[in-house]
């Protein structure tokens, strides 16, 4: 009998591949043709490159496990993480396009020192590795339990590591920008679909209303959570999409500051509809299927559906992972290539050269958070706590832009520093955690800190000239 499910996700696989074939020939000319897509990103491929970063497993399969438990309020991880963009998109996107960097580490050097920009791209690389590792692990999630009579979990996170790897390493940026256009199509498409076909074929809202649980409100829009924990999405989802490189790299790549400013505003509407959705079909599946492991909420739903339904709807989630994993690992490659290899080892490095480096780069930590994925996924979530380190980051980068008069030359550093012992305190002393999430703490701990700093150090910043230049 013939498989529809397998035959869409494998004609999916080929389009990509054609697609980053395409992309390869923009890519050829030159190290910033393959990292940022030679900056000539329009307004469209800047909002499906951020909305496809945004929507990967976590905000569909971890959207509908969530929702299975809590219900329809699951659904505001995928707003929060529209917040951020639209609040980067008026707020920071220009600014990091105006002064023409590559990577925030470089940004860190430019103003401040040296230790500033290690400090950086350890930490964001830590950061993007662990969340570059769920990615497969959510690959491989979704191909197993759809597709069971094919892929086993290893075998799907294999096959997820070869495209994403495999598109990443042939197109770089221009690959990341016109698959997602592919891919958001096809994450609107799928989703919208299954969740309509899921609801009528269950006789409709009012209907699964009556079969849900009375103790929890499910169809609610917020007490499922509570304020708390949504506000807390919020910061953290705004805080990462204002300094992470995944998010910067976005916005460098545009062909002008208008058009990054216009791509993640656009790019954060477009994120809202999905997370719903997705707690729709998780609700859904608690009447279906009451007894079963809220992880496979969605996968069961979806299977469910009718063959050509289920398999669309495969191919969009797995879209979903696919357009965030790839910018994550071109992410974690520039930093490697451009941060440390080419300032610390290799300065001389030519254009050539550094672009097949970039390139090795995005194979060999695609390999690496491949095998860390394999061995320590009971942990990844933990490390993703990691996410809150990026205030940081957020705000340095939010001083040197509108209060440069306060900033020396030891601010960088030592706010990362203090951001990353805030981190590991709220890790190893519980007493200290007398706010909801880390990530307010970190907010606090990272301004005070880094509005003391001028006491002891009188060295300003050789900015105020050149960063009004670079952002006009």
């Amino acid at each position: 009998m013939m498989n529809i499910p397998f035959i869409i996700v494998i004609t999916y696989i080929f389009i990509l591949f054609g697609i980053s074939a395409y992309a390869r020939k923009l890519a050829s000319n030159g190290s910033e043709n393959f990292i940022l897509a030679g900056r000539k990103l329009t307004t469209p491929l800047i909002a499906v490159t951020i909305t496809g970063l945004a929507i990967g497993g976590a905000s569909t399969i971890g959207v509908a496990e969530q929702a299975y438990n809590v219900g329809l309020s699951a659904g505001w991880y995928n707003v929060a993480w529209a917040i951020g963009a639209v609040i980067m998109g008026l707020v920071c996107a220009e600014k990091y396009r105006g002064m023409n960097v590559s990577t925030v580490p470089e940004l860190f050097e430019r103003f401040y020192d040296t230790k500033g920009r290690i400090i950086c791209v350890i930490g964001q690389i830590i950061i993007q590795i662990a969340a570059t590792s769920l990615q497969y692990v959510a690959g491989g999630a979704i191909l197993a339990s759809m597709l069971p009579e094919i892929f086993t979990f290893k075998t799907g996170m294999l096959t997820s590591a070869v495209v994403f790897i495999g598109i990443t390493f042939i197109g770089g940026m221009w690959s990341a920008g016109l698959s997602n256009l592919l891919n958001v199509a096809l994450i609107y498409i799928g989703i919208i679909i299954a969740t309509i076909t899921t609801i009528f074929s269950q006789g409709g809202l009012h209907q699964i209303s009556l079969k849900l649980p009375s103790e929890i409100a499910y169809l609610h829009p917020v007490n499922g959570l509570g304020t708390f924990a949504i506000v807390s999405w919020i910061v953290v989802m705004t805080t990462q999409a204002l300094s992470m490189q995944y998010t910067v790299q976005i916005s460098c790549s545009a062909k002008n500051t208008k058009t990054a400013r216009n791509g993640f505003i656009i790019g954060g509407l477009l994120m809202l509809p999905i997370g719903f959705l997705a707690a729709l079909m998780g609700i859904a599946a608690k009447v279906a299927f009451p007894d079963i492991s809220a992880t496979l909420a969605l996968p069961k739903i979806i299977m469910s559906l009718h063959p050509a339904v289920a398999g669309l709807t495969l191919a969009a989630l797995w879209a979903a992972d696919v357009s965030t994993a790839c910018n994550l690992l071109l992410g974690s490659a520039t930093l490697f290539s451009q941060d440390i290899y080419k300032r610390f080892i290799n300065p001389d490095i030519d254009e050539k050269r550094f672009t097949i480096l970039t390139k090795i780069s995005v194979a060999v930590l695609g390999i690496f958070t491949f095998v860390l994925a394999l061995t320590i996924v009971g942990i990844l979530k933990t490390l993703m706590v990691a996410l809150s380190l990026s205030t940081a980051f957020t705000v340095v980068f939010l001083f040197t832009i509108f209060a440069p008069s306060i900033c020396r030359k030891k601010s960088a550093f030592i706010t990362t520093l203090a951001g990353i012992i805030v981190l590991i305190a709220w890790q190893l002393i519980p007493a200290i955690r007398i706010f909801p999430h880390v990530i307010y703490l970190e907010w606090i701990v990272c301004t005070v800190t880094f509005c003391l700093i001028p006491i002891f150090d009188p060295h300003p910043i050789d900015a105020f000239l050149e960063v009004e230049a670079m952002v006009e």
